[in-house]
């Protein structure tokens, strides 16, 4: 028998209106916001992911599934959607309109890692970037709209971590202090990080090994060396988060895992959901254009929550919102009762109600059905019923039983305007 593949999953009833009702409320949010939809395609040139996301990280050096064309094209499945989202800014020249673009996406994301709990090969992000503006407000506002999905989608608990990783003024300054102070104690680190020292030293502040963490510990910190305009900038995004009365923790060793992030990045973290347990992450990305071929600088911020994650998360904090409830299951009892039902159903659902008709079997086993289905009535309709104009409604949670004519049926659906 075939199977998925390792590291993809089906994502099947009831868990799949869960995903639905995640998707919905982040939608809600995002249109408050004044964000629209963009769609990228699931595969882009791979020289967008080499540059944008760096040729050193993890992503581009182990992870990616990238593969050759017919034409010779290096292609690559996308392993995140920042970049594919500049590029499309860019390329359509969204930029010379004005105001800001405020972009939001969701959809699946590829990356070959270790799968393990909340994790997959193929998973899904729900993400958003806002781009043409380097104001602290802006940073500050995004959070607030991250944490605002969460909130809608019931998370509570939920910690926000806060770091800036300054800019090109700064960090290489930073980043130079930090190589030096490695060279004594890269030899106690994991490979990984010995590697890291040499292309890029900032990630080894992003190292997960439980060993590492004591050397990292002792690391210097980059809030020491911010440049007055980055610590102008961070002060002003701390200042405007707790007007909003939003908690936050700083974190001088969250640097994200990725080339293009600049000034404030952020991480929101829950303990239940274990060592991996980051719900979403994001930060500032004001040299992202111009390392993907940009002349013009767009400066922007944004952020991406693991859809996988956050689902799994809402599914053990709340198993009775598992999916949609069903209003009505219909059985019928012989052909005219089942032609008539199938009407009296189209007419149901075009109102609004969901309903399930029974296609075949005895009144006993159609009841069963219903209760499994999870219906919160059943309706049972035969020749008798037909004759008088009234059918058998049955509360399938206190078993009461009673009739109801074509209008008080609709009358207890709330859509008697309908019949």
């Amino acid at each position: 028998m075939i199977r998925a593949v390792k590291g993809t999953r089906d994502i099947l009833p009831p868990s799949s209106g869960v995903w639905n009702r995640v998707e919905s409320v982040a939608r809600a949010v995002f249109q408050a916001y004044n964000y629209q939809e963009i769609r990228t395609p699931v595969f882009e040139e791979t020289t967008l992911f080499a540059r944008g996301v760096g040729q050193d990280t993890d992503i581009v050096g182990k992870e990616m599934y990238t593969f050759e064309d017919r034409d010779g094209s290096s292609l690559t499945l996308r392993p995140e959607a920042t970049a594919s989202v500049m590029r499309a800014y860019l390329e359509h020249h969204l930029d010379q309109s004005p105001g800001l673009k405020k972009l939001y996406y969701i959809g699946p994301m590829f990356r070959r890692e270790r799968p393990q709990k909340g994790r997959y090969r193929q998973f899904c992000q729900i993400g958003a970037e806002a781009i043409g503006s380097t104001a602290a407000a802006l940073d500050a506002e995004v959070i607030e709209m991250a944490i605002e999905i969460l909130k809608g989608v019931g998370i509570e608990g939920f910690e926000l971590l806060l770091n800036s990783v300054g800019c090109s003024q700064c960090r290489p300054k930073f980043v130079a202090e930090l190589r030096k102070a490695l060279e004594g104690v890269a030899s106690k680190m994991c490979a990984d990080c010995r590697r890291r020292m040499e292309t890029n030293p900032l990630r080894v502040l992003d190292c997960k090994v439980p060993e590492d963490q004591p050397v990292i510990d002792g690391l210097p910190s980059i809030l020491d060396h911010l440049c007055e305009a980055c610590r102008a900038h961070f002060d002003a995004v701390r200042g405007y988060l707790r007007e909003r009365e939003i908690d936050f923790q700083a974190r001088p060793r969250l640097v994200r895992g990725l080339d293009y992030y600049m000034r404030t990045t952020f991480e929101i973290v829950h303990g239940a959901l274990g060592a991996q347990n980051s719900i979403l992450g994001g930060g500032r990305y004001d040299g992202l254009a111009e390392s993907i071929g940009s002349r013009a600088p767009a400066p922007g911020i944004g952020f991406s929550i693991g859809e996988d994650r956050l689902v799994m998360r809402v599914e053990e904090s709340q198993p009775a919102s598992a999916g949609p409830s069903l209003d009505l299951f219909i059985a019928p009892l012989g052909e005219t009762a089942f032609r008539h039902s199938a009407l009296l159903a189209r007419s149901l659902r075009r109102s609004g109600v969901s309903v399930e008709l029974a296609m075949e079997g005895k009144l006993k086993r159609a009841l069963e059905i219903a209760n499994k289905a999870g219906a919160k009535f059943s309706l049972i309709i035969g020749d008798d019923e037909i004759a008088s104009g009234t059918y058998s409604l049955k509360d399938m949670e206190t078993g009461e039983q009673k009739a109801v004519n074509r209008v008080e049926l609709f009358e207890r659906f709330g859509y008697a305007r309908n019949i």
